[in-house]
């Protein structure tokens, strides 16, 4: 038991930091243009490490809020919902700057209603949990889904070779959500850990593509 839970602490805790690193990655065309429409990017990956980081919290032995497991579940389906808001919004210059900006406010007013609601209300019983559980990680799977077909249909036409394999690690993640279900419903260890080492992959991944693309690109602008 407690080498399980030190792995599952470690695998969050590196989960956490390579969503912390995909942040700064994701951040920097914001911070040079100051549009907000590429800020979605950027609070996705961020709410999606504080949901492993409230998953490692929840391991330790010296925290006790029995709502840790719900509050983490909930930022990380609003962290998948946002970064699949911001590819919606992306795929149409149509879309006005305003309606973008009241879908993220909506988005955010709602995440933090909802771990609000978590930390005052009383202690959800295991089944109530389960179904929500259940429903919410079917949810992400679909959302994924959604931000993979996008991914799919950019690389119709000219592409740079390297982000030819980003949407793999959202297939990476989608994988990691289905095998969650399945261990909830089945007990199967080996949907869990499968699950978990699909994670990890995914978010390589997502950091080998974005490191190409960032900082690749700026070491080449500062070579010249």
């Amino acid at each position: 038991m407690i080498a399980y839970i030190a792995a599952r602490i470690t695998i969050e805790v590196v989960s956490a930091i390579a969503c912390f690193i995909l942040l700064r990655f994701m951040a920097k065309p914001f911070i040079a243009t100051g549009e907000t429409r590429y800020l979605g990017l950027p609070l996705g990956f961020g709410f999606l490490g504080a949901s492993y980081t409230f998953s490692a919290i929840s391991y330790l032995p010296e925290f006790n809020f029995q709502n840790w497991g719900w509050i983490q579940l909930f930022i990380r389906s609003f962290a998948f919902l946002l970064l699949a808001t911001t590819y919606y919004f992306s795929n149409s210059k149509k879309k006005s700057k305003t309606l973008w900006t009241s879908a993220i406010g909506i988005i955010i007013a709602m995440l933090i209603s909802i771990i609000l609601f978590a930390i005052i209300s009383p202690e959800i019983s295991r089944p109530v949990y389960v179904q929500y559980y259940i429903f919410l990680r079917f949810a992400n799977f679909i959302i994924l889904w959604y931000i993979i077909i996008n991914g799919l249909k950019s690389l119709i036409g000219p592409i740079d070779r390297t982000t030819i394999v980003s949407p793999f690690g959202y297939i990476f993640l989608s994988i990691d959500q289905y095998s969650s279900i399945i261990w909830v419903v089945d007990s199967s260890h080996l949907a869990h850990f499968g699950g978990l080492i699909f994670r990890l992959l995914g978010l390589a991944v997502l950091l080998f593509v974005s490191y190409s693309v960032f900082y690749s690109s700026e070491k080449r602008e500062n070579t010249w």
